[in-house]
């Protein structure tokens, strides 16, 4: 008793109208006007003569419920054979929909799996560039040790000017090490240098040192 006392007072959404009124179509199997619907429906399914109107419209705007125009005056009609093909037609949209959704999912797989394609060497380059950075800072290193001794011992500076050229001479090891690794993944993989590159981090103006 509470609750259809709550019920009345919160009144029905649009929804609790829609299925209620159809019920009404479904339960009488008969043709009616705006006007009989109007009074059946406050009475048998407590929805407001006021409203009926535009619940009866969304239902024919949704193909739930037919209308015709016969002589001076229109009928609506609705049977539950009618609402059971929609519902068996929307059921073979979304089922439509689901296989759509595996087809782009496995397009979606299949080049996922081909841009990984050439990747494996990631832990390679990642030691290449590692010794190269490491080698870079070893030579910037010695270039400033060298400027605060170019006053000093000649023999110091020679040495100073042969661990320079020995760190160069390696750092353009492991410049021509990755310009090799890049060439065979080019001819290899079929990937474009600028992609590498910026796959793996290494700079665009990566170049022999001198």
């Amino acid at each position: 008793l509470t609750w259809n006392v709550m019920s009345k007072r919160r009144g029905l959404s649009l929804e609790e109208k829609r299925v209620k009124l159809l019920e009404l179509f479904f339960e009488k199997k008969s043709f009616f006007q705006l006007k009989e619907l109007e009074k059946l429906a406050q009475k048998e399914k407590g929805i407001t003569s006021m409203s009926v109107k535009d619940v009866l419209q969304s239902l024919v705007d949704d193909g739930m419920v037919d209308t015709d125009r016969i002589g001076t005056s229109n009928y609506f009609w609705s049977f539950p054979s009618k609402a059971f093909n929609i519902r068996k037609g929307k059921l073979q949209q979304l089922r439509n929909s689901v296989g759509e959704m595996d087809g782009k999912k496995a397009v979606v797989q299949r080049e996922l799996e081909a841009a990984q394609v050439g990747r494996e060497n990631t832990e390679a380059y990642a030691q290449l560039l590692k010794a190269v950075e490491s080698k870079r800072k070893a030579k910037e290193s010695l270039a400033t040790e060298l400027d605060h001794f170019k006053a000093c011992d000649p023999k110091t500076l020679e040495s100073l000017c042969k661990q320079t050229e020995q760190a160069v001479e390696a750092s353009n090891r492991w410049t021509e090490n990755i310009f090799a690794v890049k060439s065979w993944c080019k001819n290899k993989f079929s990937v474009e240098e600028g992609e590498m590159d910026k796959q793996f981090g290494i700079p665009e103006d990566l170049d022999y040192l001198k």
